[in-house]
């Protein structure tokens, strides 16, 4: 009896939707037959599909399967996925042809086959098939490529570098004579420019240079003091000491005015320069002469001079500087409360190096210094490792690394890389000519942090850094 009322209850189910669906066929019927004439060709085509789709999935629901047959039921969902992707993905309209297109011939002659080449069987059915236009991949650069073409777009323009030249020569020649006049007392040496510019090795742009004031002082009345000795126990920054006060007091040297407990004062000669820049020279009619506007930094501890041209804007920034027992050293004392430290400059022994090595075997190291300084100058992050810190690795890994050649330029850039995440990991970076100064004593931890993490990352795919 079970069964019975089973089989009947299956007999009323197709009944009533085999009904249902012959109401449906006649209602498709009736639209295909009217659909060209409503929707067009295109329209009537996805109508049909989505029609049969539709049809096909209705009558498998209806018709009997065997319900102990697994690979049938898998079969009839296939089925319904194919079915589906039919009324999902319906074929697009073709393209409407515009007027000037119908001209031309629909299929362009076949190329005639050369002696020797292969037939394609993809041909015929290729010239039915709409055209395209198929953009071969390019070919991939390897680093030496991108590197060479990098370094290429680092260039400054020679008009611009020629430019920021005649305006800072022009100002240091204008200063110059101001001191000379208003400072007669003070010894000061002859004014020149210094920096990345002068030496071939600025990148981007030619927008800030140094203007070294050399201050000439007696040796018989000033010694040097090593940082060590001191109680910063800094051996990068020295202290100028006044001697034979007995013999010589103070007033024999012009520049006693500026001692502090016995010593010369980077911070007390700082200051004096700073106001002369801010409240004694007349900028606005220098300025006028040399068609540029001038204006001194006023809240900036350092002695800096902004210009602005038409066709470029400049930062100049001054330094005095004392040249004694071979040590140059610059009057940028560090933060804090000792205001008579004096920091020791290695660039020109930096550069001059450099330039020797590359003179002695034909080297690239001043071709990957651009484009170091140039990464570091784009990487916020890295900005503090551009110059100095760079230059020093690279006469480091000079020592160890023969090949310089410019075709081992990505070899030496990524081995750079690697000697500078090793240098940041333990937090010290020895100077090339003085392996007590550590180049890194001034960053914070913070910032080594995050240079070590950037340029880690960037060990397994350098590329990174050049865009």
């Amino acid at each position: 009896m079970a069964a019975f009322w089973h089989q009947r209850g299956r007999r009323q189910e197709n009944g009533g939707l085999g009904s249902v669906i012959d109401g449906l066929g006649s209602v498709f019927d009736v639209l295909l037959a009217n659909a060209r004439l409503v929707l067009g060709v295109s329209g009537a085509a996805v109508l049909a599909i989505a029609t049969l789709a539709v049809k096909r999935l209705i009558d498998r629901a209806t018709s009997p399967r065997d319900e102990g047959d697994p690979k049938a039921e898998q079969k009839s969902l296939e089925e319904s996925w194919q079915d589906l992707a039919l009324i999902k993905t319906p074929p697009k309209p073709p393209k409407k042809q515009r007027r000037e297109d119908l001209s031309e011939p629909l299929l362009s002659p076949a190329r005639p086959l050369v002696p020797g080449e292969a037939h394609n069987p993809r041909g015929c059915s290729a010239l039915l098939e709409a055209p395209q236009v198929m953009s071969s991949p390019g070919r991939c650069l390897t680093l030496q490529e991108k590197l060479l073409s990098h370094s290429s777009q680092l260039a400054v323009p020679e008009i611009q570098v020629s430019l920021v030249l005649q305006l800072a020569r022009s100002i240091c020649t204008q200063l110059q004579n101001f001191l000379r006049s208003k400072c007669p007392e003070l010894p000061f040496g002859r004014f020149f420019l210094s920096g990345a510019l002068l030496d071939g090795l600025e990148v981007l742009a030619a927008d800030h240079i140094h203007l070294m004031l050399p201050v000439v002082l007696d040796a018989g009345l000033w010694s040097l003091i090593s940082g060590e000795d001191t109680v910063v126990r800094n051996p990068q920054h020295w202290m100028i000491k006044r001697i034979d006060l007995g013999y010589f007091p103070r007033g024999c040297s012009p520049w006693d005015r500026f001692i502090v407990g016995r010593y010369l004062s980077s911070s007390v000669l700082n200051e004096t320069l700073h106001k002369l820049l801010v409240a004694s020279i007349n900028w606005p009619a220098i300025g006028g002469l040399l068609g540029c506007a001038i204006h001194p930094v006023v809240a900036s501890r350092d002695l800096k001079l902004e210009v602005k041209h038409d066709q470029v804007e400049l930062s100049i920034t001054l330094f005095p500087v004392v040249e004694m027992e071979d040590k140059v050293l610059l009057a940028v004392p560090p933060e804090g409360l000792v205001e008579n430290l004096w920091l020791e400059s290695f660039y020109r022994a930096e550069v001059s190096r450099v330039k020797e090595l590359d003179a002695g075997d034909s080297g690239a190291r001043q071709l990957c210094l651009r484009i170091l300084n140039g990464v570091c100058r784009s990487q916020p992050s890295l900005h503090k490792l551009g110059g100095s810190p760079v230059t020093h690795v690279i006469l480091h890994l000079s020592d160890t690394a023969s090949d310089w050649a410019e075709e081992s330029l990505a070899d030496r850039f990524q081995q750079v890389l690697e000697e500078l995440v090793a240098y940041l990991e333990k937090g010290v970076l020895p100077s090339y000519f003085n392996p007590k100064i550590n180049l890194f004593s001034g960053l914070l931890e913070e910032e080594i942090d995050e240079m070590g993490f950037v340029l880690y990352r960037a060990m397994s795919e350098p590329e990174v850094l050049l865009k």
